[in-house]
């Protein structure tokens, strides 16, 4: 399938999404794009010497710019995007579809295949709710969770200091068994797939949807990361280096009404040995699977929570 201009803008809020993709790989960490009714309030424009001098809106079903002291030349998202890119023509488009995770042509889950996004009203746009589950204070022998987080809270949490420095004094430790018994001591934890009153599948209270699945020992991490983001099946919702520095964990969304989630898990076990030829951690089948929580400034969230 031949990825359109269509097909982009009806996943990306009319391309609105894609100023705010580019303009975040100049200004990170910032707010780079604020909606005002169905215009956006004057942005930042790297092309224009950083000046705030960016207007975009959207006209007929496709978002545009102006710069008001002229800087660029008016036109669309994908004019914007060619600037940046440097590419232009179907070679942007397949660039975009890529980058930004969109998707297009691609398979969604086990199931069924998934149909293209409508596009929708601006003012009905609205980001999806993020993903809810327990959050439990280190050591790892304390199951009583110390409150709800949600997917957004621990995206941010590391790829923020919180955890760089029992990361890094962990993987400073050459023995096995003593990086264990620090690991198990010093990070605070999460069951991304669901909330508990203790930590035990039986008091499993309301399951997320996610699936976490463990990669450990890998040798190139960055290639793997590109693949697991590229994924024909399987959508990412988080992704991060583990504590030890040479593990991926790999946070997907299940659908339970499709199956359970040991079932789940056992599916997607067999499609990463046959795609990928790796076994992935086998306690990943239980719900109540702690995941502890380390710094990783490079780790990725599915852009619709952004």
């Amino acid at each position: 399938m031949e990825v359109s201009r269509k097909a982009i803008l009806g996943k990306t809020h009319y391309g609105l999404n894609i100023y705010a993709y580019v303009l975040r790989q100049y200004y990170p960490g910032e707010t780079v794009l604020s909606l005002s009714g169905r215009d956006c309030k004057p942005a930042k424009n790297p092309f224009n010497a950083d000046k705030p001098t960016l207007l975009v809106k959207v006209v007929d079903g496709c978002a545009t710019h102006t710069d008001s002291e002229e800087a660029i030349a008016q036109g669309n998202v994908f004019d914007f995007a060619a600037l940046h890119f440097s590419l232009e023509g179907q070679t942007l488009l397949d660039k975009l579809n890529e980058d930004l995770h969109l998707r297009i042509g691609k398979q969604q889950g086990f199931y069924a295949q998934a149909e293209s996004q409508p596009a929708v009203a601006l003012s009905e746009i609205v980001k999806p709710a993020a993903p809810v589950f327990s959050y439990f204070n280190k050591p790892v022998t304390n199951v009583t969770p110390s409150r709800q987080a949600s997917l957004i809270e621990v995206y941010n949490l590391i790829k923020s200091n919180e955890f760089a420095s029992c990361t890094s004094t962990l993987r400073n430790i050459p023995d096995p068994k003593e990086a264990r018994k620090y690991k198990a001591q010093n990070f605070d934890y999460v069951t991304f797939s669901g909330t508990f009153s203790k930590r035990n599948d039986v008091n499993l209270q309301r399951h997320s949807g996610l699936l976490t699945i463990d990669f450990d020992h890998i040798q190139d991490i960055p290639t793997l990361k590109t693949a697991l983001l590229n994924d024909h099946y399987f959508e990412t919702e988080l992704l991060f280096v583990s504590p030890s520095g040479d593990g991926l964990k790999w946070v997907i969304p299940i659908d339970l009404t499709q199956a359970k989630h040991q079932d789940y898990f056992k599916a997607v076990a067999n499609y990463v040995s046959h795609t990928y030829q790796l076994e992935v951690d086998q306690s990943g089948k239980d719900i109540s699977r702690a995941c502890f929580l380390p710094h990783d400034s490079e780790i990725f969230i599915n852009p619709k929570y952004l």
